[in-house]
């Protein structure tokens, strides 16, 4: 089920009257927020609804195990267990075939054959997310940091809750468990804001995501025979579509959570107002680099070594973060490279810099802030070739094309109606960029004609553009 869907737009209202009309009783509440979290995942494919399950379980009788061990070394047993079951389920699914098709290249290199057994089964939504919501659950509990759930009910939801069970945000338990746990009460503003963010959500998905992948589709696909100025244009046109795409998902799901009451993590921060890659990573899936910092980079030891640990620390949290994007060394080269373009920063300690908003004071940025910018968006941009490519062959020939003569060319794809947009687009997040998301404040303008002509043009655009439904990017990590 999309959040871009007819059926979604049935399912959500229906769900949402319900439990407000359950608005007194919030066992009851969350008991429907449970069945219906488990109704929506299962929509995509029933069958891994058990898996989802058994991780909920798993977690959930470890916390309780960790608490109430007698020893360290018990709790460390029911979390090495708990840890070690879930990744190999992850990695079960998400890269066996990768481990086993690259040891039989590997082998092939000697000049031997062998015979392998690949899984011929999908990859099971969303379990990268779910996965860590229980892996931070029964960290923070071996840690005590937060006391084991005992309530199942509850702690079910805090993993399956539907706005972020297959894409995230990635939450923490000590952020949303005891939202759970307290009476969410009815509040009109948090409706009309919730309905607003997934208003600004659809266009970035509909208009400008799931516009910019048809010519990407199609450049990416056959770019051996088209000018470096084309494939140049095809890269720019990913970057806005992973980011439409990605952050369009996590607006609907914020969006949705705050009709009901709920507070999720902010994910995006206008990242492509970054004045260098440690502020892009600051403001850019927010969820998975806080994740990666605080049960990673923290533990193995962070900033506290001088600069080789630094520069150790970040280079695995980089890699590994790609490889949990996907079992491709495309993901691992594109993380690699983020690694190496933060490099500067964490070895002359500028990473904290840029903490406060571009042109915080000002309507415009500066000269310098402008190429600040331009170069940050293109060294990420570079990176997206190999995170959007189907091998990493395939994405050096495309560099190389891009370095050809033929990029003085003019374009062989008309997008000029698109960049229009995407324009408007980046123009309206740029005003808005002190808010939680771009529209957040678009009510206070006094003008009601303004305020609603620009409703119904946003809401024009997005049924203009409305085709067949395109599954979100990161469904497939």
């Amino acid at each position: 089920m999309l959040f871009n869907s007819l059926s979604f737009l049935i399912f959500f209202p229906i769900v949402f009257i319900f439990y407000w009309l359950l608005n007194k009783n919030l066992k009851f509440q969350n008991i429907l927020l449970a069945i219906a979290s488990c109704y929506f995942y299962a929509c995509w494919d029933w069958r891994f609804l058990f898996l989802l399950m058994f991780s909920i379980g798993l977690d959930y009788l470890s916390g309780i195990k960790i608490e109430n061990s007698q020893s360290n070394r018990e709790a460390k047993f029911w979390l090495i267990l708990s840890i070690g079951i879930n990744l190999g389920f992850l990695g079960f699914f998400k890269y066996y075939n990768f481990f086993v098709q690259s040891f039989a290249d590997l082998i092939s290199g000697f000049g031997l054959k062998t015979n392998i057994w690949l899984l011929q089964v999908i990859l099971p939504v969303g379990i990268s997310f779910y996965t860590f919501h229980g892996l931070s659950y029964i960290i923070d509990i071996y840690k005590k940091r937060i006391p084991a759930e005992r309530n199942f009910i509850d702690y079910s939801l805090f993993v399956s809750f539907f706005p972020l069970l297959v894409a995230g945000p990635i939450e923490r338990a000590t952020h949303l468990l005891p939202q759970i746990k307290v009476q969410r009460q009815f509040n009109y503003d948090n409706v009309v804001s919730g309905l607003r963010q997934i208003l600004w959500g659809l266009f970035k998905k509909i208009v400008i995501a799931d516009q910019c992948a048809i010519y990407v589709n199609d450049i990416f696909a056959f770019h051996h025979g088209l000018y470096g100025s084309t494939l140049l244009v095809g890269a720019v046109l990913f970057a806005f579509q992973i980011y439409g795409d990605f952050s369009g998902y996590s607006d609907i799901a914020l969006g949705t959570a705050r009709m009901m009451g709920f507070d999720l993590l902010k994910n995006f921060n206008y990242p492509y107002f970054s004045r260098n890659i440690a502020e892009f990573w600051r403001r850019w899936h927010i969820s998975l680099s806080s994740w990666f910092r605080d049960y990673l980079y923290i533990p193995l030891g962070g900033s506290k070594g001088g600069n080789w640990m630094r520069i150790r620390n970040t280079f695995i949290i980089f890699l590994v973060s790609g490889f949990w994007h996907g079992a491709n060394w495309t993901f691992i080269i594109w993380g690699g490279l983020n690694a190496l373009f933060i490099m500067p920063s964490i070895i002359f300690k500028t990473n904290r810099n840029n903490l406060n908003i571009v042109a915080e004071n000002s309507v415009l940025p500066s000269l310098k802030e402008v190429f600040q910018i331009i170069v940050t968006f293109g060294l990420t941009t570079f990176a997206w070739i190999f995170f959007r490519s189907d091998s990493v062959i395939e994405a050096f020939k495309y560099i190389r094309r891009i370095c050809s003569y033929s990029l003085l060319k003019i374009p062989q794809k008309d997008v000029l109606w698109l960049f229009s947009i995407i324009f408007i687009f980046m123009s309206i997040e740029w005003i808005g960029r002190k808010s939680n998301y771009a529209i957040e404040n678009i009510h206070s303008i006094n003008s009601r004609f303004i305020k609603w002509s620009f409703y119904y043009i946003i809401v024009a655009m997005i049924i203009y553009f409305s085709g067949e439904e395109q599954s979100f990017i990161y469904f497939q990590f």
